[in-house]
C-alpha cells in the first residue's frame, strides 16, 4: 500500500450523492478532472487535500453549496468498509465510536474523533489528527458531523437529541438547510468542530451487535491495519525526509538513500515491496506541496515552480497538468470559485 491518506472508498460517497442528485458520474469525473478508473482499485488512496477537491468540485457541479451536509444524510456502514462493519456489531455506541478511534486509519488517516464527558452530557469533537494540517473544509466537516450523527441513530435506532453542534467556520448565507439534518442551528466560528448531546447515548446498545461477526470483522481489521501502517513505515519515512529538504533542494534518490543508511538499490527494493517507487513519492510530495501552495493567493506560479526545483515555471505547468488534469491557473480558479460560492 503506498500511503495512509484516504481510502478510495471515500470518493464512493461523492459519487452516490452526484448520481442521486440526477448527474452523470462519468460527466462529474471528467469535469473534476478525477481518473475514475481508481475507483476500480479497493486498495487505493488519495490525499485529504485530493479528497476536499474532489467534495468542493462536487459542490459547485451539482450546484449544491451544502454538499458535505447533505452527503452526510446518505452515509451507510458499508460505505466505510471493514471499519462500518465493526462498528455495525459492536456492543454499545461507546465501543462503536472506540472501534472508529482505534481503526480510523484504514478509513481517512487524517480525520478522527474523540469525545469528552461534561457532567449530564457528552461531547464528541472533530478534528484533523496530524499537527500542522490546518483546518477542515466546510463541506468536509459537515458530512463528518451529518454522517457521525445519523450513524449513532442507526446504531441505537433511537431519535438522538441533540443539545449543540458547533463548527469552526464562518456561518453561511442559508442556514436552513442545517435543522432538518441536526434539528438545530448550529453555533459557528467556534474553537472546536462538535456534537454535544445526553452521556447515556453513549451506553445505548447496537441494534445490529453480533459478537461472533464482530471477532470476524475486528480480526479482518486489525490484520488490515497492522498491513497498512508496517507497509507505510519506510514510505512515511522518505516521504517525511523529502518534505523536510524541501524548499532547500529536492533530494535525489541517492542522498535519501545515504540518509536512511542503506545503498539506493536496497531503498528501491524496500519501496517496491511497498507497492511504490521513490519517483512516485516525490511526484506525490511535489504535487501535494504544490496543491497547498495554490491555495495561498501570495504565492505566483512562479514562486511555486521556484520552490519546488522545477527548472521554469512552464516545466511546472506541465507536470501539474499531468498530475491533475489542469493547470495551475484553472486549479486556482476551481478552489476560488468553490470557495465564492461557498461563502455565499
Amino acid at each position: 500500500m503506498k500511503s495512509q491518506g484516504v481510502a478510495i472508498s471515500m470518493v464512493y460517497p461523492i459519487m452516490k450523492t452526484v448520481v442521486q442528485k440526477g448527474f452523470d458520474s462519468e460527466q462529474f469525473c471528467q469535469y473534476a478532472s478525477f481518473d475514475a478508473s481508481l475507483l476500480q482499485d479497493v486498495e487505493a488512496r488519495i490525499s485529504g487535500e485530493e479528497l476536499e477537491r474532489l467534495t468542493i468540485a462536487a459542490a459547485h457541479f451539482t450546484q449544491d453549496m451544502h454538499f458535505g451536509l447533505h452527503q452526510g444524510q446518505i452515509m451507510e456502514f458499508a460505505d466505510m468498509g471493514i471499519l462500518g462493519y465493526v462498528m455495525m456489531h459492536s456492543q454499545t455506541v461507546v465501543d462503536a465510536l472506540s472501534a472508529y478511534q482505534r481503526y480510523n486509519v484504514l478509513l481517512c488517516s487524517g480525520f478522527n474523533l474523540d469525545w469528552e464527558v461534561e457532567g449530564d452530557d457528552v461531547r464528541i469533537s472533530m478534528f484533523l489528527q496530524h499537527p500542522g494540517q490546518g483546518h477542515m473544509s466546510r463541506h468536509c466537516i459537515e458530512d463528518m458531523a451529518s454522517s457521525l450523527f445519523r450513524l449513532i441513530s442507526r446504531l441505537s435506532n433511537r431519535v438522538i437529541p441533540l443539545l449543540e453542534v458547533a463548527f469552526r467556520h464562518e456561518t453561511t448565507a442559508d442556514l436552513t438547510p442545517y435543522q432538518p439534518v441536526f434539528g438545530r442551528i448550529p453555533h459557528f466560528a467556534a474553537n472546536s468542530n462538535y456534537l454535544r448531546f445526553n452521556k447515556d447515548v453513549l451506553q445505548y446498545p447496537v441494534l445490529y451487535s453480533d459478537a461472533k461477526l464482530l471477532s470476524i470483522f475486528e480480526n479482518i481489521a486489525q490484520e488490515t491495519r497492522q498491513e497498512l501502517t508496517q507497509a507505510s513505515r519506510l514510505t512515511e519515512q522518505v516521504v517525511h525526509w523529502i518534505r523536510t529538504c524541501m524548499p532547500s533542494y529536492f533530494p535525489s534518490l541517492q542522498q535519501t538513500a545515504d540518509f536512511l543508511q542503506m545503498s539506493s538499490r536496497t531503498l528501491q527494493h524496500k519501496l517496491k515491496e511497498e507497492n511504490t517507487t521513490y519517483n512516485d513519492l516525490s511526484i506525490q510530495v511535489r504535487k501535494d506541496l504544490a496543491m497547498g501552495y495554490l491555495r495561498k493567493w501570495e504565492f505566483s506560479v512562479g514562486d511555486i515552480a521556484y520552490v519546488l526545483h522545477f527548472s521554469e515555471p512552464s516545466a511546472f505547468q506541465n507536470a501539474f497538468k499531468k498530475w491533475t488534469g489542469l493547470t495551475p491557473g484553472q486549479y486556482r480558479a476551481t478552489i476560488q470559485s468553490g470557495q465564492m460560492r461557498v461563502n455565499g
